[in-house]
């Protein structure tokens, strides 16, 4: 069989040259070459070696369906996010901070699913006795889990390939190399490599695969983008950094629904699931407060009910500042341009400030209501009833417009005690009342200024 060998080759124009240089030789761009492995001519490709299935060409029509079959984790929050269990053969990509709980979590997971399958928990970061000791810590420490410290990817293939567990773990795939490379681990071209020829063994034996990401200053995945495009399914821890909740969110999920979020807790044995949500969003306050307004915005397939604060001061500043935590910043802009245009009331002169309670981030326009309702509190100096929930998207014209979802966001609100609801016009159900919640049907901001209070 033809030997492989590393070629480096340029980003911009493809260009091959032998060795790495600084500049391209064929179209003279800086810092464009990268390692990468030549591919061997197609009468030494080993067999099996394509993984996406067969070749043959087949009609949409005549491709049978088949419904992957779900292997249960354990943890209800982790089934949810993953869109209802491990689906053989999957590659599931989990990135956050250092410190996150990424190594926990997953420990966790390979405890539950060592009962009843194979698994494989391979770490190129820690030595078995931290690992061990880490169990320990987590009330673990009877499980006969089978570890590996080892971060050849050629090993690690060959030693899966004789076990044959149904679920690996590779902690991290930026301590993984290739002997095909010559570049050091973590390098884009390792990184690159290794994941696809892990990727490649998931789906011909037809295993389930996690592999640990280590995340830049910027929060994203380390390594080449195609890094995402490679895998299943892509898992980010977010949390702030004194709280001691953890959110995992599935920004793509090839096998459910993308945005799907779990929520855990962080304690001194571990990760708990946080089966009611809602509640660690909202402060109950004792009495009423100016600037706060209950929201239902939808996170995956379940609603949320988080609190929105709005702090409106004197500004002595030329510019008045906008400062959001958790929405975006230009659409704090335009509502309170649309809250001047159609509703009269400037803030031009005034400082605004805005916080989704908890570290929430909201990206979805259904909190556009709440955060006018809160703005104006806070302005005003009136609080809002505690019992009212709002939601609904604010038009450039100081329209309401609906929101998907939202008899399922009022049914969220009535089991949490909440008496009162303002929402757009079309999502009033048919019936007035949801339980002992009254709906308030609004079509325009003027409506909204004269039913909030």
């Amino acid at each position: 069989m033809a030997r492989s060998k590393s070629i480096f080759r340029c980003n911009e124009c493809g260009g091959v040259a032998p060795k790495w240089v600084g500049q391209c030789p064929e179209c003279g761009a800086w810092n464009t070459l990268e390692e990468s492995v030549e591919t061997p001519a197609p009468g030494a490709v080993q067999r099996g070696g394509g993984w996406a299935g067969q070749t043959a060409v087949r009609l949409l029509n005549e491709v049978e369906e088949a419904e992957e079959p779900r292997t249960p984790v354990g943890m209800a929050e982790m089934d949810r996010v993953l869109g209802g269990g491990l689906v053989r053969g999957s590659t599931v990509l989990i990135g956050g901070d250092p410190g996150i709980g990424k190594s926990t979590l997953l420990l966790q997971v390979m405890a539950r699913l060592h009962e009843q399958h194979p698994t494989l928990y391979i770490t190129g970061e820690e030595s078995l006795e931290q690992v061990a000791l880490r169990a320990r810590r987590l009330g673990l420490p009877d499980i006969k889990l089978a570890l590996l410290a080892e971060t050849c990817v050629e090993r690690i293939l060959e030693t899966a390939a004789r076990d044959r567990p149904a679920v690996i773990v590779i902690d991290s795939i930026q301590t993984v190399f290739t002997e095909l490379l010559q570049s050091a681990p973590g390098a884009v071209a390792q990184v690159r490599e290794s994941t696809a020829r892990l990727v490649r063994f998931a789906k011909q034996t037809g295993t389930a695969l996690f592999l640990v990401g280590h995340v830049t200053k910027e929060g994203h995945l380390a390594g080449p983008r195609v890094l995402e495009h490679m895998v299943d399914t892509v898992l980010y821890f977010e949390s702030d950094a004194a709280s001691r909740f953890r959110l995992i969110r599935a920004v793509k999920n090839r096998f459910g629904a993308v945005n799907e979020l779990g929520v855990f807790a962080m304690t001194d044995t571990g990760l708990k699931e946080v089966s009611n949500p809602s509640a660690i969003f909202l402060s109950r306050h004792e009495q009423p407060v100016t600037g706060s307004a209950i929201t239902c915005v939808r996170e995956g397939s379940r609603p949320l009910l988080l609190e929105v604060q709005a702090l409106v001061d004197e500004s002595h500043l030329s510019n008045p500042r906008r400062v959001t935590l958790g929405v975006d910043s230009n659409r704090l802009s335009m509502l309170l341009a649309v809250l001047h245009r159609h509703g009269g009331i400037a803030t031009f002169g005034q400082d605004v400030f805005v916080n989704i309670v908890g570290g929430m981030r909201v990206s979805e326009t259904g909190a556009d209501l709440a955060i006018l309702l809160a703005v104006l509190s806070s302005f005003r100096d009136r609080p809002l009833p505690a019992d009212t929930v709002s939601f609904g998207e604010v038009g450039l014209a100081g329209e309401i417009r609906p929101v998907p979802a939202g008899e399922e966001r009022l049914r969220e609100a009535a089991k949490h005690g909440f008496r009162r609801a303002l929402v757009a016009h079309a999502n009033a159900p048919r019936k007035k009342r949801i339980g002992d919640m009254e709906i308030i049907p609004v079509r325009q901001l003027a409506e909204v200024l004269d039913a909030a209070f």
